[in-house]
Order: structure tokens, then sequence, then C-alpha cells
């Protein structure tokens, strides 16, 4: 019996606190950067996106990936239709409303806006003094994300 509680107290440690990718605030990155300068990589989504939903469920749950992006970027998990007000870079940024319970963050379209349209999910990676180096609209696989972390890191 101890063997059983045992093996259930590691097995639950073990699933819930190892290989989870670490996502960050958008208020933290001053202090981060401070301690150790790195890329930050924003994953910009909705709950309604589908291809969002999908690259979640799929490429931000591989091993590889949350192993790379924990040890050698930040990490953002960006909900666009966020409401709570957020400043970043000494500027704060509110949810904007745009009909009866729709709307858009001010920092998700700074962010993900390309050619004067946001389309979901976006990446945008910004340089360790927060300046856009990178963005991409739509879904990327396992191995095209893997690439595209390679790339950033040269």
């Amino acid at each position: 019996m101890k063997k059983l509680i045992l093996f259930i107290f590691f097995f639950g440690i073990s699933a819930t606190g190892f290989g989870q990718l670490k996502s960050h605030s958008f208020e933290e990155m001053d202090s981060l950067q401070q301690i150790q300068k790195r890329k930050i990589i924003v994953f910009i989504h909705t709950d309604w996106c589908q291809f969002c939903q999908r690259m979640k469920a799929t490429t931000f749950k591989n091993q590889e990936i949350i192993q790379k992006l924990n040890s050698e970027f930040y990490f953002i998990d960006f909900n666009a239709e966020e409401k709570r007000d957020i400043t970043f870079n000494n500027l704060t940024f509110q949810y904007k409303p745009s009909g009866n319970n729709v709307g858009v963050h001010e920092l998700a379209l700074q962010l993900g806006t390309i050619n004067n349209q946001i389309t979901y999910p976006v990446l945008c990676v910004l340089n360790e003094r927060n300046e856009i180096i990178f963005q991409h609209t739509n879904y990327l696989n396992l191995k095209e994300f893997f690439i595209l972390l390679n790339k950033l890191k040269e």
C-alpha cells in the first residue's frame, strides 16, 4: 500500500511539475531581462480560434519544444481578448470593446497586427529591448516551430 501511495505521489509530481511550459506575464519582462537577456516569444490567440487551440494541444505540449522555450526564451501565452489592463514597456494597454461582448486588447493589436490586420494565431518575437523582430500568423506544426526556434537562437 505504501508503495502504491509513493508511486501515485511521485507520478503526480512528475506529471504536473516537470515538462510544463513556463508562461510569463508582460509585467515580469523587465525584471527577467535584468537577470538574463533572452528573446521573448508571444503567442497571441483567442479561445474561439481552432488553429490556436490546436497549437496549444500539440506544438506547445511537445517536450522538446517545452525544453527549448523554457531554457532559451521567455514565453508569453496571451489571449487577445484579455480584459485586464497590462503594463508593458512603460505603457498601459487596455481591452477595447468593439460590440456586444466582443473586442480585442490593444497590446494584441500592437504586437500582432501584420499588414493592417490581425489573424490568429500570431507569434510575435521581441528582442531583449522589447522590439518586434519577427511576426508570423497562422498555425505552425512541431517541425516548423522547432526550425523557427533554432533560427531565432542564431
